[in-house]
């Protein structure tokens, strides 16, 4: 086993890969495989990073990133460089697929100056034989948190809470151990030690079945029975239970479900008519099937399989990627918190290889995003303010290997052709 392996697994394979979003995470859900454990341990890395924050800090307004001309980075209108993507792409399908490629990727890319290249392979219905297109929506997993980290932050900006505000001060209808030593803060940045609700035996023993009177609460109680993975504060591990609680505060400050403060907040004034946190596991047309490699390397059709009500917060939102392109954009220069909060938001500490993770953001070599994944999906949205470049890769398919998710693997593969100096997540065992 890699000692690097991050979010869980002691559920049948589909829900060990639960909902793996955000880099390494999944590990774990974060992506792909496993929760991140406790990993920064050098004393050394963390105050030097501290020094680094400190100084940007000191020398930073609060305006968002522009794109910086003196960033080289390889011109996406480029006929050679569009076929070096697709060879990419088209190599990463073979490598992590089963007797047949990935079944449907769609990838993106666009740069500061209007250029674009999108391209869409295989098929979103293998039975059907559909051409996948850029319509489709897709299952975006726990890209949902950077939604509700918007939700959050603006709130903060409001002043109806603090990031530094401890769990005891909210009213959640669940018991938390420990509630007054852990902060909303670590909630946001996967330090508050909480254990992953899809690794507890109950979860395990549903089935994918979803029982009476099921609601987001009963999946926190389950982890709260649970021993802690480490003192809050003292590590970084991907939990899904953080964005769990962090919905629920928003419910207790609103006393109105997440799934609307999203779409008031968000959805509508950024006009993202495509994107949608749903209650049921319909999916809008367009769509494309999420599918499970069995044993024997054979495609298994998984789509609206796994309930909406397993996800919530953590994970619950669909979307197409002519919305998630303007979103990510927006949501990596701080346009969708409030004002003030963007430091906060990109406040990044290093937890594996070249990559770092914020307040629902994951930061490597200058890309800032988030990595979703469960089971048929997997979706990687990156934006580098320094390039002005935004890449996305999308497939329905969810991995257990590699760590990173395969979603992410094409992100950098495509970033290794356009900012060969500036390549995201690198790890070492």
């Amino acid at each position: 086993m890699k000692t690097f392996r991050v979010e869980t697994r002691s559920l049948p394979t589909l829900a060990r890969c639960y909902l793996r979003s955000q880099l390494p995470v999944r590990l774990g859900p974060f992506y792909v495989a496993h929760p991140v454990r406790s990993i920064l341990t050098s004393y050394v890395l963390l105050l030097t990073f501290s020094a680094i924050v400190l100084n940007a800090r000191a020398a930073a307004t609060e305006t968002s990133p522009t794109p910086n001309s003196t960033q080289a980075a390889q011109s996406v209108a480029d006929p050679s460089i569009q076929a070096a993507i697709v060879a990419a792409v088209e190599n990463d399908r073979k490598r992590y697929g089963g007797h047949t490629p990935v079944p449907a990727t769609l990838i993106g890319v666009w740069d500061s100056k209007g250029g674009s290249f999108t391209r869409a392979f295989g098929d979103a219905d293998l039975e059907k034989k559909v051409p996948l297109t850029p319509a489709d929506h897709f299952r975006i997993g726990s890209n949902t948190k950077t939604f509700v980290i918007s939700v959050l932050l603006q709130f903060v900006a409001e002043k109806k809470l603090s990031l530094d505000d401890p769990l005891s001060r909210f009213s959640l209808g669940i018991t938390i151990p420990n509630a007054e030593g852990i902060t909303v803060r670590e909630l946001c940045n996967m330090r508050s030690g909480l254990l992953e609700p899809y690794d507890t035996p109950e979860f395990a023993q549903l089935n994918w079945k979803v029982p009476k009177h099921f609601n987001p609460r009963t999946l926190v109680a389950w982890a709260m029975k649970q021993k802690p993975y480490f003192p809050p504060g003292k590590g970084y591990r991907y939990s899904n239970t953080n964005y769990l609680l962090i919905g629920m505060i928003i419910e207790a400050i609103t006393k109105d479900s997440v799934g609307n403060q999203i779409r008031k907040r968000l959805l509508e004034p950024i006009k993202l008519t495509q994107t949608s946190y749903p209650e049921t596991e319909a999916m809008p047309s367009p769509w494309v099937h999420g599918y499970h490699l069995d044993k024997q390397g054979n495609w298994e059709d998984i789509g609206n399989t796994v309930p909406v009500a397993f996800m919530g917060s953590a994970g619950a939102m669909i979307s197409d990627m002519n919305d998630i392109r303007r979103w990510i954009e927006l949501y990596a220069t701080g346009k969708t918190c409030g004002p003030g909060t963007y430091n906060d938001l990109i406040n990044c500490i290093p937890f594996l290889g070249n990559t770092s993770f914020g307040l629902g953001i994951t930061c490597s070599e200058g890309w800032y995003g988030y990595t979703g994944a469960l089971p048929g999906y997997n979706t990687a949205d990156y934006y580098s303010p320094e390039t002005g470049l935004t890449i996305l890769a999308w497939i329905n398919y969810q991995a257990k290997e590699p760590v990173e998710g395969v979603a992410s693997v094409m992100v950098r593969d495509i970033a290794r052709i356009l900012t060969p100096d500036h390549i995201p997540f690198v790890y070492k065992e």
